[in-house]
């Protein structure tokens, strides 16, 4: 789910995420897509994937000056629910500024109308992420890396936002190549 590299050769349909944070001038962002490797495309992880990127859209339409934070979690939460995933409650997205994790805690689900009211200037990174069979998760020796209690896959699919007078701004998009 999240971890540091380690020696693994990497096989014809696995499922795998990069999740990448960086400073720059002070400021961090964070990141997170999933993906299949080689040609093989296993239909549950092509769902998980889905599942996922659909509720960062989601989570992003949600957020927006004067919106609170629970409208983002149970903008996530319903496409993830709905997809039929267990959410896990004790890890989300995150406020990120001057590091990489700060308050406040967005979870992967939630209540609308609850919750601390956004304000332009605030930045937040997104992160739904499911597993396919369990909301429990594991932390191993190193203090970084979860897993999934049960083995199963997971998917992960995150951006860094800053909320503007207008919504919100992703500030993780890769530029488009000109022409």
């Amino acid at each position: 789910m999240h971890g540091r590299p380690h020696d693994y050769t990497l096989a014809d349909g696995d499922l795998l995420t990069l999740d990448l944070a960086v400073s720059k001038r002070g400021v961090a962002a964070d990141s997170a897509i999933s993906f299949i490797v080689g040609d093989a495309k296993p239909a549950e992880s092509v769902a998980m994937i889905s599942a996922t990127e659909r509720a960062l859209s989601a989570g992003i339409a949600a957020a927006g000056p004067g919106a609170r934070m629970g409208d983002i979690s149970h903008a996530i939460g319903l496409v993830l629910s709905e997809a039929g995933y267990p959410i896990n409650t004790e890890f989300g997205g995150h406020g990120i500024g001057s590091t990489m994790h700060q308050d406040p805690h967005i979870a992967n689900t939630g209540r609308p109308g609850r919750g601390y009211k956004l304000r332009p200037g605030l930045l937040l990174a997104l992160e739904p992420w499911v597993m396919a069979d369990t909301a429990e998760l594991r932390t191993d020796a190193d203090g970084w890396t979860l897993r999934s209690a049960t083995g199963c896959r997971t998917a992960h699919s995150e951006h860094t936002i800053a909320i503007t007078s207008d919504g919100a701004e992703i500030l993780t998009l890769p530029k488009q190549a000109h022409s």
